[in-house]
């Protein structure tokens, strides 16, 4: 945002040097990031009056001038321009000077007569095209004034970085609160000297919102008898001063008030408004708008419109739309000010590419009570410049009042975030100077009123950071952190996780981090009927989808590390996993944690010492043991139980309380090898973080050293090849008195006839309050052996 020096000092007096005041709004968060003076490259041309005038003795299209340069005696000078007359004030660059082209005046003979400078038009000046003559000055502009001075082009201009969240201070007015509030002087807004006159403003256009959501506020005028054409020169330099070009005197008021006021304005030629009648609605399907910048664009249904009765006429808060522009033969204008939901008009200014004035203010929250103030300002300064009449009264279409927000403050509260006393009358007198007014108020705090302006403050907090900002930031005093006394345990979830990585890294894996992001294809062939989420932008086509699983990740990188010939892998991954709900659309996503890792190629380095074995299933159960012994969780019996990505033959599913699976570990399905790259003989597995933590130990609990010794014995039967040894072991378990039981042996072969299998099993017999007898024991080992042999499922023999 740019801000004239010389425009702000009309709305606050006794302002500092540009520097200071450069350096104090930055202070209060309105950084400053450049300072530019204006008028420099004028040096050395003033005003000067022409006294005489008299034709070259030598040259027909030349004059001979004598002119009041305000330096005593007047000075000659060689002219070629004819639209001056004796009286008149023009530019005089003087001998020495540079004009903007890189010319520098010096003395000359001009066919054979004497000139001491030279005479410039508006183009010489580098201030306009025109070159048809001298630049006529008002002839109220004494002699010897500098030319930038007396043209207004003396001014400093400040850049400002004006954050999102204050649009307050997006123009001259915003800035100038502000100044006056760390100045402590008062605001001096324009007053407006509205003359109205003619039939009421109602009876010339109809106001209706069709989308009060969307459209807050609309308020109109109606300007008749106006003579469209150029802007005065102060208001032309005004407004390309601060970077906006100068179009039609009607056109220039709008973008004049929105630099003063901040609130954005646009005036439409009510003759081409059909039905004179303003609509605000949201788009319809297949709607489209030539917009002022000549573009035909197709209208989205969430687009708002300002339209008249046939069709669209601006893109609401955007841009004008073209058919209803202000042209040179208008002379009717409807003037139109509103207020618009910030939102809706940033999704529409995305959608279309647009970034406008208008825009970068509306999506940032315009000023709801400036609506009324701007659009008096803008017609009374439209009828001064055109020469029209405004209507009687204001079209208000008002749908949604806009609430004034309070916000209590605790007088003791500042001090306990700043950590500086901030006594009660100082924090009201520095809100007071900010425009936020006391409604209530006790021994305790009061409550403000927010101004409609501050659309950024809602919290007690917010209204301590305009004290401090206020007070400056360097008045927080320098303390030393209070000493910590305790320190607050990690979340279960980390300490899970931790302990996790510790197991995995022990048993030889290293940590993969890898994208969310994989090929559809690589889903499909890991987990066929997955319902992976589909992205609607993705990076590329190779990373569309949203992974099921984290398996998927890993086994890309372990197919990599193939390619590079890194033939012994081991990578695990603890990350997030996505599906799609069971809703549809854009109903919200499942998502969860997970611990995946791979794992191929040999058991140990070749050496002479050690077999080059193959890793197989038993080494991917034994990692998910490891990472249940560091949880202090006991084994959970395995279960037969293949995933869609595992081979039937080699996988297990680890099986906790309630039947809740906790993870899987399983030797690639061919299928699945081949689609990745992989040979056979890879091996992976898979955790359910949160099953995981809903079973973990963290604490270990102390049981003490058994008083009494245990009774070993052993047990083998003979069962069916179809029954499961953990179905024995679990049968053997539900004797009381067995402390543990360890398969030991699996025999099959002769003299054991075909389809039988023999397991020997290890038990342990013990109770913690007594030594148990040989009585006890045989009568418990009998009832093992007849459950074992009655059950119907295992049919066990005992095997002599």
């Amino acid at each position: 945002m740019r801000i004239s020096y010389q425009w702000l000092s009309e709305y606050v007096d006794g302002l500092p040097a540009p520097e200071e005041l450069a350096r104090r709004l930055t202070a209060v968060g309105l950084e400053v990031e450049a300072v530019e003076r204006r008028g420099g490259e004028l040096g050395g041309v003033i005003a000067a009056r022409i006294v005489a005038s008299e034709k070259h003795p030598n040259a027909e299209k030349l004059s001979v001038t004598r002119v009041d340069a305000g330096q005593g005696e007047p000075l000659q000078v060689v002219c070629g321009a004819k639209n001056y007359q004796v009286g008149d004030v023009v530019p005089l660059a003087t001998v020495g000077a540079t004009l903007p082209g890189g010319v520098t005046i010096g003395k000359a003979k001009l066919r054979g007569v004497e000139s001491s400078g030279m005479l410039c038009s508006a183009k010489e000046l580098g201030i306009d095209a025109d070159a048809s003559g001298l630049l006529i000055l008002p002839r109220e502009v004494q002699p010897g004034t500098p030319i930038a001075k007396a043209l207004g082009l003396d001014d400093v201009l400040l850049e400002v970085n004006v954050t999102p969240n204050r649009p307050d201070a997006l123009s001259h007015l915003g800035i100038a609160r502000e100044v006056a509030a760390f100045l402590g002087r008062p605001v001096k807004p324009p007053a407006p000297r509205l003359v109205e006159g003619g039939g009421p403003a109602g009876d010339a256009v109809r106001v209706r919102v069709e989308a009060p959501d969307r459209c807050h506020r609309y308020a109109a005028r109606v300007i008749e008898g106006v003579k469209i054409g150029p802007s005065p020169a102060w208001l032309a330099r005004r407004l390309e001063a601060c970077g906006v070009r100068s179009i039609s005197n009607a056109v220039d008021a709008t973008n004049y008030v929105l630099l003063e006021l901040g609130h954005p304005l646009h005036a439409f030629d009510l003759d081409q408004v059909a039905g004179h009648e303003i609509v605000a609605r949201t788009a319809r399907p297949g709607e489209k708008l030539t917009t002022l910048d000549g573009k035909e664009r197709a209208l989205d249904p969430e687009d708002l419109l300002i339209a008249d009765r046939d069709r669209g006429s601006a893109l609401a808060g955007v841009m004008g739309g073209g058919h209803s522009e202000i042209t040179p033969g208008t002379t009717r204008l409807l003037l139109e000010s509103a207020w618009f939901a910030p939102a809706g008009i940033r999704r529409t200014a995305r959608r279309h590419g647009l970034k406008t004035e208008a825009s970068y203010r509306f999506e940032r929250g315009a000023d709801p009570g400036m609506v009324l103030p701007a659009l008096d300002r803008c017609a009374a300064l439209i009828a001064e410049l055109t020469g029209g009449q405004v209507r009687a009264g204001v079209v208000d279409a008002h749908p949604r009042p806009a609430r004034r927000l309070e916000v209590p403050m605790r007088w003791a509260r500042p001090a306990e975030v700043l950590g500086a006393p901030v006594p009660p009358s100082e924090a009201r007198s520095i809100l007071a100077g900010l425009g936020f007014a006391v409604l209530r108020e006790d021994g305790e705090g009061a409550t403000f009123a927010v101004p409609s302006w501050r659309q950024d403050v809602a919290l007690e907090e917010d209204l301590i950071e305009e004290i401090v900002r206020s007070r400056g930031f360097e008045s927080i005093p320098e303390t030393l952190p209070r000493l910590a006394l305790d320190t607050p345990g990690l979340p279960e979830e980390a300490r899970v996780t931790a302990r996790v990585r510790e197991a995995l890294e022990a048993a030889g894996f290293s940590e993969a981090v890898s994208f969310s992001f994989v090929p559809p294809a690589d889903l499909a062939a890991y987990d066929p009927a997955g319902r992976p989420v589909l992205l609607e932008n993705p990076i590329s086509a190779e990373l569309s989808a949203m992974r099921t699983g984290v398996l998927p990740s890993l086994l890309r990188a372990a197919e990599r590390n193939l390619r590079q010939r890194v033939e012994d892998v081991r990578l695990y991954e603890v990350a997030r996993a996505y599906g799609r709900g069971p809703g549809e659309g854009d109903a919200p996503a499942d998502e969860w944690t997970e611990v995946a890792g791979v794992l191929l190629g040999r058991r140990s380095p070749t050496g002479w010492a050690a077999p080059a074995d193959r890793v197989d299933l038993y080494d991917a159960k034994a990692a998910l043991e490891g990472v249940l012994e560091a949880l202090g969780m006991a084994v959970p019996r395995w279960a037969a139980r293949p995933e869609p990505w595992s081979h039937p033959r080699a996988s297990a599913a680890l099986v906790g309380m309630r039947e809740a699976v906790l993870g899987t570990a399983g030797e690639l399905h061919p299928r699945v090898a081949q689609a990745f790259g992989l040979p056979r003989g890879t091996f992976a597995f898979r955790l359910d973080l949160a099953a995981l933590q809903a079973h973990a130990e963290l604490v270990p609990r102390y049981r003490g050293v058994p008083r009494f010794p245990a009774v070993l014995r052993d047990l083998a039967v003979v069962v069916a090849d179809e029954v499961k040894a953990g179905a024995v072991v679990a049968a053997v378990e539900e004797e009381e008195l067995v402390e543990d039981v360890t398969l030991f042996d699996v025999y099959t072969g002769a003299p054991l006839p075909a389809g039988k299998k023999n397991l020997a099993l290890a038990l342990r017999y013990r109770v913690p309050d007594r030594t148990l007898t040989d009585a006890e024991v045989d009568a418990a080992h009998g009832r093992i052996v007849a459950r074992l042999r009655e059950d119907p499922i295992i049919r066990a023999e005992l095997r002599g």
